[in-house]
């Protein structure tokens, strides 16, 4: 493949990832909108089943995950913490719309190289000590497996007390548009382990067993990339492919130089 079909094919997946999530952020706020407006807002008490509990769990979960890269991609705290206030109160349309943004600033040459690196990229260079570096890292390797065993605990406490979610009954319009919702997410995550993932074969795997158990296997998936790590790395490390950390030393901070070419040229052609 020449430089200039990569290219065309790069700028082609930041045009199609940026319809894809303005697409599902506007799906999303239409499933609300009509749940709301056939339902009635979702603040009752009776509205939260042992499924709708466990679904909210799941949920969350995943949007902690979103949450950690937001906290990580944004310099000021103020912003941080607002879009933190939106993902826990909007989930996914929050989720979306961040998205949506983050590719809207692609500068035209970020969009020619690897759209999806820069967009998960630090804009500005954050600086950690070696001890804060190995906290946070010990931290997170601690932090997701116990998420993924709450969250299996939660799936079989559930179905010992409550038995199978496969019933009509426990579809309420509620539960139905938080399972939209949820899925939303798993797009969200699918797209990053796609590009994460060397091979595709691999990462189909990780997708259908994402999509199959949630959060348990987000959690895990994470997990193993944390212990990927060494302990000297920093933790946002985990965000990128082996192949952007190999080829170009990774520092964390915003470059415009041909990073991770190859990686996404790999995948690109399959």
């Amino acid at each position: 493949m020449t430089k200039t079909e990569y290219s065309k094919m790069a700028a082609t997946l930041a045009i199609a990832l940026k319809s894809l999530f303005s697409v599902l952020g506007c799906l999303i706020t239409a499933t609300v909108i009509y749940t709301v407006a056939t339902d009635g807002l979702p603040f009752r008490i009776e509205l939260l089943t042992p499924w709708m509990a466990a679904t909210l769990i799941d949920f969350y979960i995943h949007i902690f995950v979103i949450w950690s890269w937001v906290v990580y991609k944004e310099s000021n705290w103020t912003t941080a913490i607002l879009w933190v206030v939106l993902l826990v109160c909007l989930g996914s349309i929050a989720t979306c719309g961040y998205i949506v943004l983050q590719f809207l600033k692609l500068s035209t040459q970020e969009s020619l190289q690897d759209p999806i690196y820069f967009v998960l990229l630090r804009r500005q260079e954050k600086t950690e000590t070696e001890q804060q570096r190995k906290c946070s890292l010990l931290t997170a390797r601690i932090l997701f497996p116990a998420l993924g065993s709450l969250m299996l605990v939660t799936l079989i406490y559930t179905i010992v007390t409550d038995g199978s979610p496969f019933r009509r009954d426990v579809f309420t319009p509620w539960l139905t548009a938080t399972v939209i919702d949820f899925y939303v997410g798993v797009v969200a995550l699918s797209v990053w382990v796609a590009y994460k993932e060397s091979s595709w074969l691999s990462a189909a795997l990780w997708i259908i067993l994402i999509i199959c158990s949630g959060s348990i296997s987000t959690c895990a998936y994470i997990a193993l990339q944390l212990f990927n790590l060494s302990s000297q790395d920093p933790v946002y490390l985990v965000l990128f492919s082996s192949s952007n950390r190999a080829e170009k030393g990774y520092k964390g901070t915003s470059r415009t130089e041909s990073i991770g070419e190859g990686q996404l040229r790999k995948k690109l052609c399959g």
